[in-house]
């Protein structure tokens, strides 16, 4: 299994330019679920921003039963806030979640997400398979 770092840069408030690096995690699987990340200090904390995707280019009807069928509260152990983001080729969400500064747990906790996000994906895809008509 082949690895892939995730870098988490932070984000400058002001400029909106990423800043600095503030953490580089190890990732064996589900890595091609995320677009991008970055980190932003709000004052009460930091928090990872984070756009996930599907596992695959999904045909014009899946799209929205993809987003119909996804239950966001089964990630929302893991994050703080998912929302859907339409401006995208494919279902995507945008999360987010505190910034944890220690390597292990961080890369944990993203793994997690990155699990439970495949596990819901799976769960729609063979929802909606025999769905096309409907959409």
């Amino acid at each position: 299994m082949e690895e892939t770092l995730i870098v988490v840069m932070l984000k400058d408030k002001e400029t909106g330019f990423l800043d600095r690096e503030i953490g580089t995690y190890k990732i064996e699987e589900n890595e091609s679920l995320i677009l991008n990340t970055y980190a932003l200090d709000e004052g009460d904390g930091c928090f990872v921003y984070m756009k996930i995707t599907c596992d695959r280019d999904v045909e014009d009807w899946e799209f929205d039963a993809v987003y119909d069928y996804y239950d966001a509260e089964a990630i929302l152990e893991e994050v703080e806030l998912i929302e859907e983001e339409d401006e995208c080729f494919n279902p995507t969400w945008n999360i987010k979640f505190s910034f944890i500064d220690d390597i292990s747990i961080m890369e944990s906790k993203i793994k997690r997400i990155l699990s439970i996000h495949k596990k819901e994906l799976e769960s729609v895809y063979e929802t909606i398979s025999d769905k096309r008509d409907e959409y």
